[in-house]
């Protein structure tokens, strides 16, 4: 059997964002492991506009060729993290049409979640994620890391994550493997 396929989704497109090294650290982190693949997907690399397919995604005819490659970059993968800040206690809007242009190719894949913000280190975002990606057939996993601009990051710039984030993200991980690998089954026996 081929080894896992993990999708980290840098989730900011803000000029200036945190996200790049919060993505970064994760993948960093991802590294030191061996039970999968990971590769990093820049949302900022897709430029994926305001949803303008004329079909609805569950369809999966696509007419645009950036649809199109962005389902094809994501069908690649059987497990995903999605790394995102907290605006307005929601996720940003580039997140939500990433996730709206496809259908099938987010069914039956496992999902973690790494946030981060001011003051609950984008928990409120998480909470709002865990119910779109259930509606997209995803299983996310119940561990989760929460970083904090303000004791996370040296000078509300640079990443400085406490050592708890490390033992956290490694049972998230432990966590979208073990749910991923069982969804590669499920998806291979349908």
């Amino acid at each position: 059997m081929t080894a896992l396929k993990i999708g980290i989704i840098l989730a900011s497109t803000r000029p200036g964002r945190r996200g790049d090294q919060v993505a970064n650290w994760v993948l960093e982190q991802s590294s030191r492991r061996t039970d999968a693949t990971y590769e990093l997907l820049d949302l900022a690399a897709f430029a994926l506009p305001q949803l303008d397919e004329e079909l609805p995604p569950a369809r999966g005819t696509y007419a645009n060729e950036h649809t199109k490659a962005w389902s094809a970059q994501v069908d690649r993968f059987d497990a995903f993290v999605i790394v995102t800040p907290e605006y307005n206690h929601s996720i940003p809007g580039v997140l939500k049409t990433a996730l709206d242009f496809l259908h099938r190719e987010w069914i039956n894949k496992s999902v973690g979640f790494v946030s981060y913000g001011f003051g609950a280190g984008g928990v409120r975002a998480v909470e709002h994620l865990r119910t779109i990606v259930g509606e997209l057939q995803m299983a996310d996993v119940r561990q989760q890391v929460a970083i904090s601009i303000k004791d996370d990051f040296i000078g509300n710039a640079t990443l400085g994550p406490m050592a708890h984030h490390e033992k956290a993200l490694s049972i998230m991980f432990d966590q979208v493997v073990s749910w991923g690998t069982a969804l590669r089954g499920i998806r291979e026996s349908v």
